[in-house]
């Protein structure tokens, strides 16, 4: 079966006002007419200090926004206070402060998802992101916390390379998407059957060819059968500050969706304003390349841990919604990321 019907048979219905059903010849969503369905497929519980407006902040933002279901998981860093700052700091890139890893993420929110009532945890798909992507330690860390909370995680990330400068402030060895330690967690992931959402620069911030193209593309051969979101289509907002929306982008994503079944693009952050939408009107390049692979695309806000701008977030995505055929604008707001989770948490007795 491929992975269109996979995904299709996974989506849990969980209202009237959601129905994915499978018809003769094929897969196709349906929903009831009226109010958009919105599944924010990128979601950061906590920002880069660990702290958090809380759950039920986030479930009325969630409320609020329209948002049935999110993709929610913490930061796996953490932004040193040094002694000698003039202020604490707010963001990473507050001050030249390095950033370390943070396992205590992933607890922080399976404790305020589970703080939660049953039918509002039912919302939620936690993935667990607290690891050292460059230590070979870390396939058995996430196997651990399968075990604390077993039935409980439903993915694994974003995980964080060749993110500019955050990667560049944040100490000890380079991540990079073929680290051998990686590609251990990517293993595991596809026993689990746990989807990974990878955050991997095609490039750097100088550089206009796709110079880490080749490590993700060694991921993706050595794991067929372990599904990857590439985070923010491959790119960033320092990338597209520094030198300005590849042009290239487009044509490298259609040839890596063409020959990998595996891979999905997240079009969170700054792929809306750089790239998706100018002035209120769709990129009809790009509104080419979802036509085209109808059933790969996500959408997400990409907040982190403050949760009031939701709904803003996901209503600067109608154009694009609106100027796409009815069944891939399901498929984007919301079919494919509901498709892509499990419809159980993993548990340890992994086959």
């Amino acid at each position: 079966m491929d992975w269109e019907c996979r995904m299709v048979n996974r989506v849990k219905v969980l209202g009237a006002s959601v129905l994915l059903a499978l018809v003769a010849g094929g897969c196709a969503s349906a929903a009831t007419a009226g109010q958009r369905q919105w599944t924010d497929a990128h979601l950061h519980y906590v920002d880069f200090m660990q702290e958090s407006e809380g759950p039920q902040a986030m479930m009325a933002a969630m409320d609020d926004a329209g948002v049935e279901r999110a993709w929610v998981f913490g930061l796996p860093v953490m932004k040193k206070w040094q002694a000698e700052a003039p202020r604490r700091p707010r963001y990473y890139l507050g001050d030249e402060a390095p950033l370390y890893y943070y396992s205590a993420t992933d607890d922080i929110v399976a404790q305020a998802v589970l703080s939660l009532p049953k039918d509002q945890q039912a919302r939620l798909q936690p993935f667990i992101s607290g690891f050292n992507p460059t230590d070979m330690h870390a396939a058995e860390q996430i196997e651990r916390l399968i075990e604390r909370y077993p039935g409980f995680w439903q993915g694994v990330g974003e995980i964080l390379t060749r993110h500019d400068q955050l990667t560049a402030w944040t100490e000890g060895e380079t991540p990079r998407a073929n680290h051998p330690a990686l590609m251990r967690v990517y293993a595991m992931a596809g026993r689990y059957d746990l989807p990974v959402l990878l955050h991997s620069n095609l490039t750097s911030l100088r550089e206009e060819t796709p110079i880490y193209l080749g490590e993700l593309e060694e991921a993706l051969d050595a794991h067929p059968g372990t599904r990857f979101l590439l985070a923010h289509a491959g790119t960033s907002g320092g990338i597209e500050e520094r030198q300005g929306p590849l042009g290239t982008l487009p044509p490298i994503l259609r040839a890596l969706l063409s020959r990998y079944d595996n891979l999905f693009i997240d079009l969170s952050w700054s792929v809306k304003d750089h790239y998706l939408i100018d002035d209120g009107e769709p990129n009809e390049e790009w509104l080419t390349l979802i036509r085209e692979f109808p059933n790969r695309f996500t959408l997400g806000t990409d907040l982190v841990g403050h949760f009031d701008s939701m709904g803003k977030v996901m209503e600067e995505y109608d154009p694009l919604l609106d100027a796409l055929p009815k069944k891939v604008a399901q498929q984007l707001s919301h079919g494919t990321a509901d498709g892509l989770v499990p419809p159980k948490g993993a548990t340890k007795s992994a086959p």
